[in-house]
């Protein structure tokens, strides 16, 4: 099943019968030679004709989106993204004109519109054609925005350049986003992120702030040296879900001076592993 065809199927699901009605006629209106005008009108008419419920995908769907688009989960949208998004796949052209259609509704969209048209990025047509919308959502000052792109999308891990990326990742902790939601986070870790990390940790720690725990899983796997030495920081005076995070980072050090360290603190190591922690539940640890 194509993401077209799966947006459909869950879109009817969800809407009464008058909402398939207007759904599929307006498909259909900017399929096969639709104008802008057809295209800007009915995706301004989507919150009014089909509301907006959550899309609320059970695991069933959730296995579709995957073998669809891997990596795609849209289960967080709501109903009206989900239309938006497949009018704009049904008045899918050429490229050229696909980015200009984007271009245009992104210009005039309200902050709902926007974070369904960056939740799109993980199935629009010739994915490199729209890395200058993925780095302008990236650079954006709404929250909601930034995580449209960032969370549960596969497009910056696939198309962002380490720099950007870095850039990303950085910023989400800077603005307080988690990072578990950002697929790709543990293949994309590299060593001059790592670094980034250990000194945007230190600046925090200077002014007195604290560090979230989740930015030791991206230093983790290149924890030696001072990088290592401020996981060891953590272990001997962060909080519990601070010292769990290190313990959760030294697992995938490399090293004997990472074992070493987790033997030093076998008690923490083996609190960790006993009650099944990992990236997701570690800020839970107490």
């Amino acid at each position: 099943m194509t993401p077209e065809a799966a947006l459909q199927h869950w879109l009817e699901q969800r809407l009464d019968a008058a909402g398939v009605l207007w759904l599929r006629e307006s498909v259909a209106s900017v399929a096969d030679g639709g104008t802008d005008r057809d295209l800007y009108r009915c995706v301004s008419l989507v919150s009014r004709k089909l509301g907006k419920a959550p899309l609320s995908l059970d695991a069933a769907a959730r296995a579709v989106a995957e073998h669809a688009r891997p990596g795609w989960d849209p289960s967080p949208w709501t109903v009206d993204q989900a239309g938006r998004i497949r009018l704009l796949l049904a008045a899918a052209t050429d490229s050229d004109t696909f980015v200009r259609r984007l271009d245009q509704l992104c210009a005039t969209a309200d902050v709902d519109e926007l974070v369904a048209f960056y939740r799109g990025l993980a199935v629009y047509p010739d994915p490199p054609r729209h890395r200058l919308r993925a780095a302008e959502g990236v650079r954006s000052n709404m929250r909601v925005v930034f995580e449209a792109v960032v969370h549960r999308n596969p497009y910056p891990a696939e198309q962002l350049p380490d720099d950007a990326w870095n850039q990303m990742v950085l910023k989400a902790l800077f603005v307080g986003s988690s990072l578990d939601p950002i697929v790709g986070l543990d293949r994309r870790a590299n060593a001059t992120l790592a670094r980034m990390l250990g000194d945007y940790a230190h600046e925090r720690w200077s002014a007195g702030r604290p560090v979230s725990p989740e930015l030791w899983r991206c230093v983790g796997p290149f924890a030696s040296g001072p990088l290592l030495a401020n996981i060891e920081r953590v272990l001997d005076t962060g909080t519990p879900p601070e010292r769990a995070a290190a313990v959760l980072a030294l697992r995938s050090a490399p090293g004997p001076e990472a074992r070493r360290l987790l033997d030093r603190h076998a008690d923490l190591r083996d609190a960790v592993a006993a009650r099944g922690f990992d990236w997701t539940s570690a800020p839970a640890f107490n």
